[in-house]
């Protein structure tokens, strides 16, 4: 048994290979949830009845007019639910409201022959709702006391008594807006009864165990009756962590009611408007720093937009004050965390989970300060860097804490950044009505769930008479190359070739009591799993292998082999040090069923050294940390706030890659997503007192601006740190998922720089966010008003 960390001098891990479905990605090969409806006959359709109001009471519902409309076949409503009507784990998720909670939500569900006359009978309903008062901002939800959930605090230290030390003292406000998943495949799934009663449905979910207990509750079954697939989804990004279960549910609902199989499929509006989103925050917040500009202390509140019910909130919240040290020691630390319920779709799980917001929220106030302190916005990041030995707010030690000095310094000098500086300067002497901003900012991400629980994982490893190898795990593929990275993990292991690797859909039959894919720990847990796995088989086959091999070395004047030196490579089997006895890989699978060798096995992996103490805000909740830094320069017009992203150089650590293709990716598509929820994408609801207040009201393409080839930069330089080895991880790797998002921070950071570039030196420039081009007009503008003005003294409020 090796560690797990260790690598095989050769094997598949570390290979630059293709994802393994790009090729039926772009052909179109690639099958879907809702590409799988047309092979099962007498399919039904669902469609949802979707309430006018942000806040109101169902005091009507007929839907006997629906079964008048030619196709419909029956109308799901409360009544119909045999067992629980909650889509959710906090049990505050009707699935079936009787008062509905946000404008959209769905009151019941029509199923019909198609879904033209599921729409019409949908529109065919009679319903009376009688409206009351909604909250939809966070400023309304905390003055009316409205919210939900625990509220957690982060302390250390004495946050008063670093205030009362500090030599320079600054306050402010920030709020910042949350962030649309939009995959390109929107929530579907398709159930089915068999003949033996069991419920099938295949759901475009990250949880496929979490999906199959919801519907289990809601059809008043137990989870072994009922079996969920996953074959792939479109994207995820967190969206489809929780959200999907009530889809999966009413389409299981309607399969048993009915006897037919259920297809529900929303279409983009309906995706828009009944899913939750990033949690958009309001940040209040104290910091002080001693006269070098080293942080003292920070108070704060940060105050979460959950929507109408709690989903993953509480622990996106609890995240994002873990996270909002970012790379930076700060000695007194005292942070609450509040969730304000208001009459919006139920905000959930998005790509990074709280760490964005909370790292947001840190970087926005050193951007805001450092001119107020004289200091290079740069140089105060790097002199509050953690150093080793140093420790978190809630008390889990840095490891690594070199690599942010060492990666830092790496990419100022790949990136010229001192000589691109100067350059900087010149331009925006020459140039009254255009100006650049170059800036670069660091990422600390905490690795694995922030509930121990969810820290484990299961595979299923199958080895054929012919030497085949299939594998099934507990990990959802949403395009991140998860399947593509445990191929590569399990040919390592059993030291085949990867073609000889097959990898079987995620199935709650198959490998069960599994964790969502999420918190950036696919790989991490199942690739220990499906290692484990190998190593189980590995370790019978070396047995068998011993003995052949020492009848062969036996021939050549050789001692016996021990199956503690037995080698698998390249499809080969050899003691070690003598390649040339060797013998096929699948003459030693097939010598060892002859002897009646066990050529499955199931693995485990548990995340070990992981404690935490939600009550407390103390422990050891991560693994470990991934570390990145990102430089990006950007071009502004004055006349209009319009920007270009001319150059972004990126080094970020992924350990010893797994798939440094599908790393480098991304790391990219991070990068772009991080950019685009910091400077294009605005949701807007409606606040005022009409007919449509909280509507959503970008809730289409048209309307809800997504990054496009126009927003890439000119040039993109993107590498991976290189000898960074993280042992404890399967292979040596790190998690690449999510921290690569928060490297986007550089560009609003640049965009401030640009604006500032407006006005004197020396003054605080505020940029909301997203930063968009109306926002970066605004931000340069005051900047250029700021000329006329005296520049207020460095003691006044940083907002």
């Amino acid at each position: 048994m090796t560690s797990l960390h260790e690598r095989p001098p050769v094997g598949a891990v570390g290979e630059a290979i293709p994802h393994e479905s790009a090729e039926a990605h772009v052909t179109g090969y690639a099958l879907y949830t809702d590409d799988l409806g047309v092979r099962l006959q007498n399919l039904l359709h669902a469609w949802p009845l979707q309430a006018p109001h942000a806040h109101a009471r169902v005091t009507r519902l007929n839907v006997a007019p629906a079964l008048t409309v030619p196709g419909v076949v029956r109308v799901l409503t409360a009544d119909d639910v045999p067992g629980v009507n909650d889509a959710g784990v906090k049990h505050d998720e009707p699935l079936f409201p009787s008062e509905v909670m946000y404008h959209g939500h769905a009151v019941c569900w029509v199923l019909a022959e198609s879904i033209e006359a599921a729409r019409l009978g949908a529109e065919a309903i009679d319903v009376e709702y009688g409206p009351l008062p909604a909250l939809v901002t966070i400023q309304e939800a905390v003055a009316a006391e409205s919210f939900q959930g625990g509220q957690p605090t982060l302390r250390r230290g004495d946050a008063a008594y670093g205030l009362s030390q500090a030599a320079h003292v600054f306050e402010g406000e920030f709020e910042f807006g949350g962030q649309e998943h939009f995959y390109l495949e929107t929530n579907a799934s398709l159930a089915h009864v068999d003949e033996w009663g069991q419920v099938f449905v295949q759901s475009s979910t990250q949880h496929p165990t979490e999906t199959q207990e919801i519907v289990a509750h809601v059809l008043g079954r137990t989870s072994s009756e009922v079996t969920v697939q996953c074959l792939r989804m479109g994207g995820g990004f967190g969206g489809k962590e929780m959200q999907p279960h009530g889809y999966a549910a009413i389409a299981a609902l309607g399969a048993v009611l009915t006897g037919r199989p259920v297809r529900l499929r929303l279409n983009r509006q309906q995706d828009l408007t009944l899913t939750g989103k990033r949690h958009p925050f309001h940040a209040r917040w104290k910091v002080g720093f001693d006269a070098d500009g080293h942080l003292l202390a920070l108070q704060a509140t940060l105050t979460s937009d959950g929507g109408w019910s709690l989903d993953l909130s509480e622990p996106v919240l609890a995240r994002a004050l873990c996270h909002i040290d970012n790379a930076y020691s700060i000695p007194h630390v005292e942070v609450h965390g509040r969730i304000a319920k208001t009459n919006k779709t139920s905000q959930t799980a998005f790509r990074g989970f709280g760490g964005p917001q909370g790292m947001l929220v840190i970087e926005d106030i050193l951007g805001r300060c450092a001119p107020l302190l004289g200091l290079e916005p740069h140089e105060l990041r790097r002199r509050n860097f953690y150093r080793p030995g140093e420790s978190t707010p809630y008390g889990q030690p840095v490891r690594h804490a070199e690599r942010l000095e060492d990666l830092w310094t790496t990419l100022l000098s790949r990136s010229d950044f001192a000589s691109r500086q100067a350059e900087v300067r010149a331009f925006n002497a020459a140039h009254p009505h255009v100006k650049r901003g170059l800036a670069v900012t660091p990422v600390k991400f905490g690795i694995s769930f922030n509930f121990t629980a969810y820290n484990q994982a299961g595979a299923l490893v199958h080895v054929y008479k012919d030497g085949s190898v299939l594998i099934n795990h507990g990990g959802t593929e949403m395009g991140q190359g998860l399947h593509t990275k445990m191929m590569q993990v399990a040919a390592t292991a059993l030291g085949v070739s990867l073609s000889c690797v097959r990898l079987a859909p995620t199935r709650t039959d198959k490998v069960p009591n599994t964790s969502a894919t999420a918190a950036s720990s696919g790989a991490d847990l199942n690739g220990g799993a499906i290692k484990d796995a190998c190593e189980q088989i590995k370790g019978r086959l070396a047995a068998v292998a011993a003995g052949s091999l020492s009848t062969v070395a036996a021939k050549v004047g050789g001692l016996g082999v021990h199956p503690q030196d037995v080698r698998f490579e390249n499809g080969r089997v050899f003691p070690v040090g003598h390649p040339e006895l060797g013998m096929d890989f699948r003459q030693v699978v097939h010598d060892a069923y002859h002897l009646r060798t066990q050529l499955w096995a199931a693995g485990f992996y548990r995340t070990p050294g992981l404690h935490w103490d939600r009550t407390t805000m103390q422990g050891e909740p991560f693994k470990y940390f991934s570390y990145g830094a990102s430089v990006s320069e950007v071009e502004v017009d004055g006349f209009s706030g319009a920007y270009r992203l001319r150059r972004v150089d990126i080094l970020h650590d992924v350990g010893d890659s797994l798939s440094p293709l599908i790393d480098l990716g991304q790391v990219e598509g991070g990068f772009v997503q991080g950019a685009g929820w910091l400077t294009l994408e605005d949701l807007r609801w409606d606040t005022t007192g009409g007919p449509h207040r909280g509507r959503l009201a970008t809730q289409a393409a048209s309307t809800y601006k997504l990054p496009s080839f126009s927003e890439m930069p000119e040039v993109f330089n993107v590498a991976l740190l290189e000898r960074a080895t993280e042992s404890g991880v399967v292979y040596g790797s790190k998690a690449v998922g999510e921290p690569p998002l928060m490297l986007a921070i550089s560009v609003r950071e640049a965009l401030r720089q640009a604006a500032a570039a407006f006005g004197p030196e020396g003054r605080v420039t505020l940029l909301a966010s997203p930063a968009t081009p109306e926002a970066v007009y605004w931000a340069l503008d005051e900047a250029r008003q700021a000329s006329a003005r005296p520049t207020p003294p460095a003691h006044v409020a940083a907002d």
